[in-house]
């Protein structure tokens, strides 16, 4: 249950960021999950939306710099030493964790959260075997 995820590079000036997310909604593109990170002079958002490739090429057509990665999607139990119980099984196995953001879909007892790992077909491989709940890119509507 690989998801590609879209990483768009944003100048980090006044209204950039709206012009993005007035770009995406002009286009009826939903994210589900986002996170934004500064890195000087320009900020890289990266998430989770439908169609990702499509959405690339919308982006590329309107003259933004966009990619794709894999990251995966899992749950954790929405609760202290939630996410840890997940981190302990990918540091045992030596799956390396370069970050992790929420998405937009949560309920009582669980939450999801996106996972950028080092080889994340056998995160997925391990966690399944584990018993840990994934979610596939239709389930983060």
């Amino acid at each position: 249950m690989i998801i590609k995820q879209v990483s768009i590079f944003v100048e980090n000036e006044t209204g950039r960021l709206y012009d993005l997310m007035q770009t995406l909604a002009d286009k009826e593109i939903n994210l589900n999950a986002a996170t934004i990170a500064e890195t000087g002079e320009y900020g890289i958002l990266r998430c989770i939306v439908q169609e990702p490739e499509k959405v690339v090429e919308i982006l590329r057509n309107c003259n933004y710099s966009a990619s794709l990665s894999d990251v995966i999607a899992v749950a954790i139990e929405n609760k202290a030493g939630g996410l840890n119980k997940v981190l302990k099984i990918l540091a045992e196995k030596n799956i390396a964790v370069k970050y992790i953001y929420s998405t937009m879909q949560s309920d009582k007892d669980e939450a999801a959260i996106m996972v950028k790992v080092n080889d994340p077909q056998k995160a997925i491989d391990i966690l399944e075997a584990e018993g840990v709940k994934l979610f596939a890119l239709e389930d983060l509507k």
